[in-house]
């Protein structure tokens, strides 16, 4: 039963956030502003990340295909499928929900035990939409062009892991992330990253909107929005990859 109660809240807190804006100028400017808080502040660990990812993948296929029988160029499309699959779209997603879910938890939760919100409200302001929504479509409409970074990059660092430590030729590693390309794993990574914006600006938005208490509340509220944000995007990994790949 809390179970349903806790869904029914979110789901009216989603009503509520998708109601009509009352003033699209104002929102226009929030959304901006966020593409660049949420958005554009995570360019560089996600750059970080990949290249480091792609290097270790890279490593640890040719490690693996020790054997003679096996073309290396092989190595090269297993980084490229694993980095486009699963790692720039799931794993980048992952770490975003630690980096920007616990931030939006925190932001939201900050302003509601500070009676912010509710000062919104008093002015007649739909808090919800106007706290949430903008944060939702910058999320969505950014977190693909992250997800495009991070195969590019992830792609380029096993390149690079390739060439520094001799494990493959520069040559294999290209004509293996050329092999038998298919151009529609770009575009399901892509679908599951709007996916999993979705999840993890909403479900933090959640956490912090109905904080209550103190500062060590808000603490709480931001570490369930990760860990429920986490859990919900490998349950989305799953439906989607059945619904997309089957």
């Amino acid at each position: 039963m809390r179970f349903l109660s806790i869904f029914g809240r979110y789901v009216i807190l989603l009503s509520r956030v998708f109601s009509r804006p009352e003033k699209n100028q104002i929102y226009l400017k929030q959304t901006i502003r966020e593409i660049e808080m949420l958005g554009l502040n995570s360019v560089g660990i996600v750059i970080v990340i990949s290249i480091f990812i792609g290097a270790v993948i890279t490593l640890q296929t040719r490690y693996n295909l020790d054997n003679s029988w096996i073309p290396l160029y092989l190595v090269g499309l297993t980084a490229r499928d694993t980095i486009l699959l699963e790692f720039s779209s799931t794993m980048v997603g992952l770490i975003l929900a630690g980096k920007v879910g616990s931030s939006i938890a925190s932001e939201i939760g900050h302003m509601r035990i500070t009676e912010q919100i509710d000062a919104l409200e008093m002015m007649g302001i739909n808090s919800a939409c106007y706290l949430i929504l903008p944060k939702i479509i910058a999320t969505m409409l950014f977190n693909p062009f992250l997800t495009a970074i991070s195969m590019a990059v992830g792609i380029f660092g096993g390149w690079m892991a390739a060439i520094v430590t001799g494990a493959i030729s520069s040559a294999d590693y290209i004509y293996g992330i050329q092999y038998w390309f298919e151009p529609f794993y770009i575009t399901y990574a892509l679908i599951k990253t709007v996916f999993y914006a979705f999840i993890i600006t909403s479900v933090s938005a959640f956490q912090g909107y109905y904080v209550r208490g103190g500062a060590l509340e808000v603490g709480q509220s931001s570490t369930r929005s990760v860990v429920y944000s986490c859990i919900l995007i490998l349950m989305a990994d799953v439906i989607l990859t059945q619904l997309m790949l089957a």
